[in-house]
């Protein structure tokens, strides 16, 4: 940029003399983009000052963050500052059109008149002078405070806007992923489904909830394979266990951080409420996690596992001595129980333990849908285990290409300055190469391994007679996803059933032919 001739440059007195000058814009909505307000425009004005200043316009930081707070958390702001820490020799002076542009919280917008102190940049706005007497501070904290409350007050209008929309059944955000917003005469702005991806979300989320898709891997890699997403599936785990979480695909509209309860809303739901139920069951079941009991005995492992049917707690057990010897019992100890201290047999509450867990066996037709799902699971992972060792090798033969041409670029360097540059890069690449790709062998026959994992599921008494007391605390809550009553008239409840049974079972029922 050609730097206008100006006999003032020279002048001592010029308090801008020697400097670069630093433009920072920001918008905080669209509208401000299309309305004359937009950055270009902010841009061009602060360009015209810093002529006027003789001072070389070298660089424009835009921002289009919303709201006030800390000013680091604005992209651009970030970006000047790191510019300016990267140039130690030169001084600086940035350019903003409008007080508000540089920060809409007082408290921040002091901050961040330090950081610019701290680092000798004069800070110049086209609609306000900078005056460090009492007096000017004084004032300018009061613009910095008018500033904050304007966006404070915006805010709260917009939150009751938004807030009676959502209460009327309408999402008041940008579009979900799947959906877009769209102007209707009835509605106003509604969220319709997108034709290009409801189909597709509508199959991996019913496909979870009926185990089409075991785990979310497997509905994140079918979503990147149809386009829906264009990133590693592993980046979108996160993001799908929040739209699996969302009752919104089912048709409804819910907002817990203003208080907005589950309604049903005007959009075209993507899945059934009765699917959206059949997700949030296999999203409980996924997450199961107790704690084990840190004063277990090899004496009662039931203990702490099993609770008194009358009240609902936990009963504990303990050695009773007799006039000869000790017998084992277990008892409630509720005070508020009426059936406390009434003491039932170690033999008898075990035994009737060990019948339940035979009911607890898988079934036939489940034990053969679970060695459907474990293959199906293997052979995805070996498939994507032969990819992620294709992009390794890939990588690796392009960083070597790379590293033969730095070095021949090197060879023929005629400064060394120039040398020294290609150097460091090839030491770069040579530090950031991955280890030789190993090839791994697929075919050991893992059978094997799926085989002892699902001893417990065909013969659970088994299993657990041979575990010791800590083991039997895991292995409880494999087999329940809760703590167990019992009662000595009609012993463990009927409802009792075994998780991976249940789970399973499910799965059976949602798919009729799993082999296909």
């Amino acid at each position: 940029m050609s730097i206008p001739t100006n006999p003032n440059a020279q002048d001592p007195a010029n308090p801008y003399r020697g400097r670069e000058g630093l433009v920072y814009v920001r918008v905080s909505s669209k509208r401000q983009e299309l309305d004359g307000t937009g950055l270009e425009s902010q841009e061009g004005r602060c360009a015209r000052e810093l002529e006027l200043l003789n001072v070389p316009h070298v660089q424009t930081f835009p921002d289009t963050f919303t709201g006030g707070g800390d000013f680091m958390k604005r992209p651009a702001m970030r970006e000047a500052l790191a510019y300016i820490d990267t140039h130690p020799s030169k001084k600086f002076v940035l350019v903003f059109d409008d007080l508000k542009r540089f920060a809409r919280d007082a408290k921040f917008h002091f901050n961040l008149r330090e950081a610019f102190k701290t680092r000798d940049v004069m800070l110049r706005c086209l609609n306000y002078v900078f005056d460090e007497s009492p007096e000017g501070r004084f004032t300018e904290l009061i613009m910095a405070g008018q500033a904050q409350l304007e966006r404070e007050q915006n805010r709260r209008q917009v939150v009751q806007k938004q807030t009676a929309r959502l209460e009327l059944g309408y999402w008041a955000f940008v579009a979900k992923r799947g959906y877009r917003m769209e102007r209707n005469p009835a509605h106003g702005k509604i969220s319709v489904p997108d034709p290009k991806d409801k189909d597709i979300l509508i199959y991996a989320l019913e496909g979870f909830a009926n185990g089409t898709f075991v785990r979310k891997i497997d509905a994140c890699r079918y979503l990147v394979e149809k386009g829906f997403w264009k990133t590693d599936p592993k980046k979108r785990i996160v993001e799908f266990d929040k739209m699996l979480r969302s009752s919104f695909y089912a048709g409804f509209v819910e907002y817990a951080p203003w208080g907005v309860s589950r309604r049903t809303g005007h959009h075209e739901p993507l899945i059934s409420e009765e699917t959206f139920q059949r997700i949030q069951k296999r999203l409980k079941n996924e997450g199961k996690g107790k704690r084990v009991r840190v004063d277990i005995s090899e004496d009662f492992p039931l203990r702490g596992l099993v609770l008194c049917a009358a009240c609902e707690g936990t009963m504990t057990a303990a050695w009773s001595k007799g006039r000869k010897e000790r017998y084992p019992y277990y008892f409630c100890k509720n005070p508020a129980c009426a059936k406390r201290g009434l003491s039932i047999k170690k033999s008898e509450i075990e035994n009737a333990f060990d019948e339940l867990l035979k009911r607890s066996a898988l079934k036939s037709e489940v034990n053969q849908l679970l060695r459907v799902v474990f293959d199906r699971v293997w052979q995805e992972e070996a498939k994507e285990f032969r990819k992620d060792e294709a992009r390794r090798a890939s990588a690796e033969k392009e960083r070597k290409l790379m590293i033969q041409q730095l070095t021949d670029l090197a060879v023929h360097a005629r400064s060394q300055k120039v040398r020294e540059t290609y150097e460091a890069q090839i030491e770069k690449l040579a530090l950031n190469g991955e280890a030789a790709p190993q090839t791994t062998d697929l075919t050991v026959p893992y059978r094997t391994a799926f085989e002892k994992a699902t001893a417990m599921l065909e013969n659970p008494v088994d299993v657990w007679k041979k575990t010791s007391a800590v083991e039997k605390q895991r292995l409880f809550f494999f087999v329940f996803d809760k703590r167990i009553a019992y009662n000595r008239e009609n012993g463990y409840r009927t409802d009792e059933t075994s998780l991976f049974s249940s789970l399973f079972q499910d799965f059976l029922q949602q798919n009729t032919s799993p082999i296909d």
